[in-house]
């Protein structure tokens, strides 16, 4: 039988719901494996444990009488410091909100305590999800960068010291990091997730991202986070599929698109290879590799 802390996310609210596991065993587990592996791999800036067996208390007593509350039931999930908690310190890894402390959740953090999920910590970020390097280490190869920005949600995530964790992308803080540290980063459709509360970079861009270690499990948390809210301009208002359904629906093999232009003059020959052999590996599993071009103004989005 697996530790708790190698659990999924939904593998965990599975065992949660039938009582094979209990939500405070899955946060002391966790707990233990940040204990032992964040000093080294400084991914966590605040983890407040008292509130979590707390949390995670309270929450196995509601599900012994009166069931679960949601799809992440007794569930810890971990947040880029750029999300605001209410009580909690959030600094969006800069010293000039050092000490800041919202008395209000985001959006998103609402709707995961809503789903029956515990808040586990605060990962860390980049200052302002931006592109200095962060303390954090790619767990994998002390030399190689975690990637930026969310780098402590996708080492979190990465090492089992929680299951999920939420990120952000403005152009590619939540994929970057997680192919940099081999897990599923899952960037949801502009306007599909919140942004009230998350600490902006770019209105016009900036997406809540999700880290997870299987794609089951970021449709888990795409379906406790997904919604339109008023409180975001620039939220959809759309309604929100059963994603785990759809997923069973799927039958026809996946179309992946394949973009040569920009990406093969500057990488290097090792990664673009690497690239390559990949889309044929997915071609031979069945996939349809789909070459497309890039619009006229990529040449101007970076600037």
């Amino acid at each position: 039988m697996p530790d708790p802390f190698d659990l999924g996310v939904a593998g965990a609210a599975q065992e949660i719901r039938d009582k094979v596991l209990s939500p405070v065993s899955l946060a002391e587990s966790l707990l233990e494996r940040i204990d032992s592996l964040d000093p080294a791999l400084k991914a966590w800036v605040t983890i407040d444990r008292q509130e979590v067996i707390s949390t995670a208390r309270g929450l196995e007593v509601e599900l012994n009488e009166k069931g679960p509350r949601g799809p992440l039931h007794g569930v810890p999930v971990g947040l880029k410091d750029i999300f605001y908690t209410q009580g909690m310190l959030t600094a969006a890894g800069s010293r000039i909100y050092s000490d800041f402390v919202p008395n209000y959740d985001a959006t998103t953090v609402s709707k995961i305590k809503e789903a029956g999920g515990i808040i586990l910590g605060k990962t860390v970020t980049t200052e302002f999800a931006l592109a200095d390097p962060p303390p954090t280490i790619n767990p994998w190869n002390k030399a190689h960068t975690p990637g930026g920005s969310s780098a402590g949600s996708s080492v979190a995530v990465a090492t089992r010291m929680c299951a999920a964790a939420l990120g952000s992308q403005t152009a590619g803080s939540t994929c970057r990091p997680a192919g940099y540290n081999g897990i599923v980063g899952f960037k949801a459709t502009y306007g599909r997730i919140s942004r009230h509360g998350v600490v902006p970079l770019s209105w016009s861009m900036d997406t809540v991202g999700i880290l997870v270690r299987s794609v089951v499990d970021a449709a888990v948390m795409l379906q406790a986070t997904a919604g339109y809210d008023d409180k975001d301009p620039g939220s959809a208002n759309v309604v929100v599929p059963n994603y785990l359904e759809e997923m069973d629906k799927l039958s026809d093999p996946p179309r992946i698109g394949l973009i040569r232009e920009f990406y093969s003059d500057r990488s290097s020959a090792e990664v673009w290879k690497h690239t390559e052999d990949i889309a044929q590996r997915l071609a031979q599993g069945g996939a349809e590799i789909v070459e497309i071009g890039l619009p006229e103004s990529f040449a101007t989005a970076h600037d």
